[in-house]
């Protein structure tokens, strides 16, 4: 009960001190800003519009809020994270000051926790920093985060695609979800991963890879024969049923496609997967099994990849506090689910929810593959069956992650376009609205046959960017003439290689905070958000923490 109660207050919109306003219909409301969307980005955005003193409604089609933050991934890609300021580092420090307590240490003692990060150590004490976690506890830092600014969430309500946006004159007037209620406000935020309430509105959008040409980028574009990580067929593997005979047709899970040219786009999408939580703890642990419509012939490709001696299954089985781990993608023939999921970002409710399920089977059919089959080598399978579901996460989900980690979907047109080249920083960008550091970072994109005859992975790429770099204003501003009260600090106006940086939840935070300022002086001043002046901006952002240059 005490988990679900703050769940349940919020939804009802019982929260004393509420700054939302029933319009005197019980499915209307109505409130300054509109926040559509569950993310982390959502949360920093509504605390910011809150604590300027503007009323707020979080939209959420989730129950759970926090996006991939409370979602499993908590081995942060921080980069450097002296960029990360504002409402996204008090995220970290209330991280920081729930492990300094004792009694949040019940599977291991915080001695025996370590301390490696991504980049960085996990725990930094001088700045009370932390950037490592379990997802629940994400997940109430969160909520701490709502309750304390007196936000109301409407949860698990689903924007009507279809017929639910209410626009006049270049601008949303209001938005309708499938449960009927519907939302008035003078500014709307779409902080979903998915882009629905901005290409709902008519907003410019794009999908998958642009062509190199477009913009002059060289990472960008389809990127046969590049091989940046571990994550490609590093010695030859057969992809036909019958080895050297393609007659035979190919094993599940290669693309019978040509994988296209060097430099072109395609509208593919870099590869999905669940950031599972795992452990060994015996009093925490769940077995592993195998999900309905588990078929062990989905993995006849990874047992000849272990045929090559390959032995890297968990190198990204990353520790996380409490005896648990972070588990990502790694190697030839992992977690990621490559080449399933290219009609999500525009699919329908029904058809995203099949493209999901089909990851969850494939994944913890994976794992259960591994565990137990025969075939899979003994040392690994031994190793693979130590581990275990937590029982203490996602415990009203089966224990499963509650998002997918939709790395990118839908990416804004809008008034500026951040390349790789404002990324590694060739080319300016004149009006900072926070700041990234990741690598340029794509996971792979599809899997095909080389001319050779061998199979292949594509669209792995990994270039370091030298410093940090400004993300500008324009990235989460639409088109004026599309929509002048939309504003979209997820599905940002970029390249998808530019996007491989900005993905990161720090970055969607720091920009939900800053999208939140914007909206907050945009209602304070009666104008469009296009009207306020960036010197304007820039004061409030950074006295508020943003950090806009290093």
């Amino acid at each position: 009960m005490k988990k679900i109660l703050p769940f349940l207050i919020a939804a009802l919109g019982l929260i004393p001190g509420i700054q939302c306003s029933n319009t005197g219909d019980d499915n209307s409301f109505k409130a300054d800003v509109i926040v559509y969307g569950g993310t982390s980005a959502a949360v920093t955005t509504a605390v910011q519009v809150s604590r300027m003193g503007k009323s707020v409604i979080i939209v959420s089609p989730d129950k759970h809020l926090g996006g991939l933050s409370s979602s499993g991934l908590g081995f942060t890609d921080t980069g450097n994270k002296e960029v990360i300021g504002g409402l996204a580092r008090e995220f970290y420090q209330l991280i920081y000051q729930h492990y300094q307590k004792p009694e949040s240490w019940k599977w291991q003692k915080q001695s025996e926790y370590g301390n490696r990060g991504q980049g960085s150590p996990a725990i930094d004490g001088e700045k009370r920093t932390m950037w490592i976690f379990e997802p629940h506890v994400a997940e109430e830092a969160f909520e701490k985060m709502i309750t304390g600014n007196n936000i109301t969430v409407f949860r698990e309500e689903w924007l009507d695609r279809e017929t639910g946006l209410l626009k006049k004159k270049g601008k949303i007037i209001s938005i309708r979800t499938l449960s009927g209620k519907t939302f008035r406000g003078k500014v709307f935020i779409d902080a979903t991963y998915e882009g629905d309430l901005m290409a709902s509105s008519g907003v410019s959008y794009t999908t998958g890879r642009e062509p190199n040409s477009l913009y002059g980028e060289t990472w960008n574009g389809i990127q046969t024969g590049v091989l940046h990580h571990g994550h490609h067929f590093k010695k030859d593997v057969d992809p036909y049923i019958i080895p050297g005979d393609p007659s035979s047709g190919l094993l599940p899970r290669i693309s019978p496609e040509d994988p296209g040219v060097k430099g072109e786009g395609d509208k593919r999408i870099q590869a999905y997967c669940f950031r599972t939580c795992l452990t060994k703890h015996p009093e925490n642990r769940i077995p592993l099994f195998a999900p309905e419509g588990y078929d062990s012939t989905q993995y006849e490709l990874l047992i000849r990849v272990f045929n090559t001696g390959w032995r890297e299954t968990f190198n990204k089985f990353d520790a996380i506090p409490n005896a648990k781990t972070d588990v990502n993608n790694h190697g030839p023939f992992s977690f990621d689910n490559i080449g399933m999921n290219y009609d999500y970002p525009d699919a329908s409710y029904e058809r995203r929810k099949e493209i999901i399920r089909e990851h969850t089977v494939y994944q913890q059919g994976l794992l259960w593959f591994i565990a137990s089959s025969r075939r899979v080598p003994k040392e690994v399978r031994e190793e693979m069956n130590k581990w275990g579901y937590s029982k203490d996460e996602f415990a009203d989900n089966e224990n499963w992650p509650y998002n997918i980690y939709v790395r990118e979907a839908r990416r804004m047109i809008g008034e500026f376009i951040m390349t790789e080249h404002e990324v590694l920083g060739t080319k300016p960008v004149p009006q900072s609205v926070g700041m990234g550091s990741y690598t340029l970072d794509s996971h792979n994109v599809q899997r095909y046959v080389k001319p050779d005859g061998f199979v292949q992975n594509e669209g792995d790429i990994g270039v370091r960017v030298p410093k940090p770099y400004r993300v500008d204003l324009g990235s989460i501003l639409p088109k004026k003439e599309e929509c002048s009260n939309l504003l979209v600090p997820v599905c940002v106006s970029c390249s998808h290689i530019a996007f491989g940086s900005i993905r990161m939840e720090p970055v969607f935070m720091i920009l939900g905070q800053s999208a939140g300022t914007l909206a907050a002086m945009a209602v304070d001043k009666k104008k469009d958000i296009h009207e306020i002046d960036y010197d304007e901006l820039k004061p409030i952002l950074e006295a508020d923490g943003q950090i806009l240059e290093l």
